[in-house]
């Protein structure tokens, strides 16, 4: 058994923040604390002599809406868990790293065997954060790769704003990911953290979602607004790898990101880049927006594409400009869609908007 319980660590992060949990979030405190003392646990003197391996305990698969605070005590039980091989991936990520592997095992015959092995030779448990399917090429390959990681003895942790049931709900051949969401089933303890408080849409109401004109008190209003939603203190100007490139960033953390302006629509940044990042962050900060005048009209263009891209998937968009937003765009290639928007903007403004889930 770990000395210091999750309890008790969660209770004096409780204490400090002066935050308050509910009784949801005190039962997935419960499952996790009980994970870690499995995980912890030694192998029994008789399992070693008649050399058994020790029981997989089953994993787990947290499950509920917005801001319920499901990242945040699945990295505190990433960060107590010692010892133990462990990896921990936004689920997207993941799945395309998965991807990437079986185009490099092409020939063998079992790939998705070989990918498996792969992963358990870096980890005992693996964590995803925001598991959720929508596309039919992950469909088609999670229910055999499930299999092989869980024969191989992986434990699973994993946050949804989805119950297992309600995976890839609607999607093509649906029934050939079933057996996906049976091996979940089978080997996680399904906990639900619902029916209480949207801590994230309470922090993002406060805020002024579009703030001009980008000062020093722009600055420090973004600094709190990005510590009010991060679940820790993250990383400060470290890039972040997008379709082969290194894109600075001003700050980082689980779920949320922030950039320049210059950073994402100045220089070679495209539809693909800001797909990446919609999919992994569902809070993006993007600062020091200036008015785009007709010398700015591709900087324009791919600004469109980015709150287009992150408009579709719920993302949280927090800015601050030199403008305010009718006076944003002023060139003339643009007009018609760039109407379009700032009606989207005004919408993401919105608490409808807001408390609407990410979809990564």
């Amino acid at each position: 058994m770990h000395e210091v319980s999750l309890a008790q660590k969660f209770r004096q992060i409780l204490a400090a923040n002066n935050w308050q949990a509910d009784d949801a979030q005190w039962l997935a405190v419960a499952a996790l604390d009980q994970l870690l003392n499995e995980l912890h646990a030694p192998q029994r003197f008789w399992s070693r002599a008649f050399r058994k391996s020790k029981p997989v305990p089953k994993g787990l698969y947290l499950w509920g809406g917005v801001g319920r605070g499901k990242t945040f005590l699945m990295d505190l039980f990433y960060a107590e868990l010692h010892n133990v091989p462990k990896m921990r991936q936004h689920f997207h990520r993941f799945i395309k790293d998965v991807h990437h592997q079986l185009k490099t095992t092409g020939g063998l015959q079992d790939p998705l065997q070989k990918v498996a092995t792969r992963l358990r030779a870096r980890a005992k448990v693996i964590c995803f954060d925001e598991f959720f399917v929508s596309d039919i090429a992950d469909a088609m390959i999670l229910g055999r790769l499930f299999d092989a990681l869980f024969d191989l003895g992986i434990v699973l942790v994993a946050t949804s704003n989805s119950p297992p049931d309600k995976l890839y709900r609607g999607g093509l051949q649906r029934s050939r990911f079933l057996p996906a969401i049976a091996a979940l089933k089978r080997h996680n303890r399904i906990v639900q953290i619902d029916g209480g408080k949207d801590y994230r849409l309470l922090a993002l109401r406060t805020m002024d979602i579009f703030h001009y004109p980008h000062d020093t008190h722009a600055q420090r209003q973004l600094e709190e607004y990005f510590c009010a939603i991060a679940p820790d203190q993250g990383t400060r100007s470290i890039p972040i790898r997008l379709e082969g490139r290194d894109v600075p960033t001003v700050r980082r953390a689980d779920g949320i990101i922030w950039f320049t302006f210059a950073a994402l629509c100045d220089g070679p940044r495209g539809v693909a880049d800001y797909m990446e990042i919609a999919r992994t962050f569902h809070t993006v900060i993007v600062s020091e927006i200036p008015q785009l005048d007709v010398t700015l009209e591709n900087q324009a263009r791919r600004f469109i594409a980015l709150v287009d891209e992150f408009y579709d998937r719920s993302v949280n968009l927090i800015i601050s400009a030199a403008v305010p937003l009718s006076q944003l765009y002023t060139g003339r290639r643009l007009r018609f869609e760039f109407e379009r928007t700032a009606s989207r903007l005004v919408e993401m403004q919105g608490n409808d908007y807001l408390a609407l889930p990410h979809v990564p």
